[in-house]
């Protein structure tokens, strides 16, 4: 690997967190506080990457941040049952795998939470479309010019590059800063010394 690939592959990195917002950052975090502190259920969900994304942010909030509290978030990912994905997938559409699911679980006032690259994936697409017309509040990530997504959604980041790796890496600093952030607003640590992972 040349110096001029590593150092270019770092510096758009942080020219592309230097234009992430940190007052559209702040409404996230206002909509996660939101639905902690109303018991409301997260759902968030993803392709690919932006589906990793998503299984690892349920893991950090689930356990990372509610681990030891009576009250804790409630976060459930849409993409981690695969037998009830490939059900949807071969019976009915790819397209309905998260949708069909947020049928049997949202209720008015939950964070709908999807995470895509394009901003195109129409699976993620119908799912918060149905989160917006049954009262629940919407949110995205997005890439490239944050594609439908970023439009659908009522509140969007969007990392505004063209290579997905990027956008990738940005989504999931940002879920981690989520974390942290909720770390410190209840006083834990993000991890405890000698803690495995």
């Amino acid at each position: 690997m040349s110096k001029d690939f590593f150092d270019h592959y770092i510096e758009e990195e942080q020219r592309l967190l230097g234009e992430i917002s940190e007052a559209e950052f702040n409404k996230v975090i206002e909509l996660f506080q939101t639905a902690y502190e109303d018991g409301r259920q997260v759902f968030v969900f993803g392709n690919g990457g932006s589906g990793s994304t998503a299984s690892h942010f349920a893991c950090d909030i689930n356990k990372g941040v509610s681990y030891g509290h009576d009250k804790r978030f409630k976060v459930i990912c849409l993409n981690d049952n695969i037998a009830t994905i490939l059900a949807y997938a071969n019976d009915t559409s790819y397209n309905d795998i998260f949708v069909e699911q947020l049928k049997n679980f949202m209720q008015p006032g939950d964070l709908v939470f999807g995470i895509s690259g394009s901003g195109n994936s129409e699976n993620v697409l119908r799912a918060v479309e149905y989160g917006n017309g049954n009262s629940a509040i919407t949110l995205g990530f997005t890439g490239f010019s944050g594609g439908r997504l970023g439009k659908v959604a009522e509140l969007s980041i969007n990392v505004a590059s063209e290579d997905m790796q990027k956008i990738e890496d940005i989504h999931l600093i940002m879920t981690h800063m989520i974390m942290q952030s909720f770390c410190k607003k209840l006083g834990l640590p993000c991890k405890k010394d000698g803690e495995k992972s």
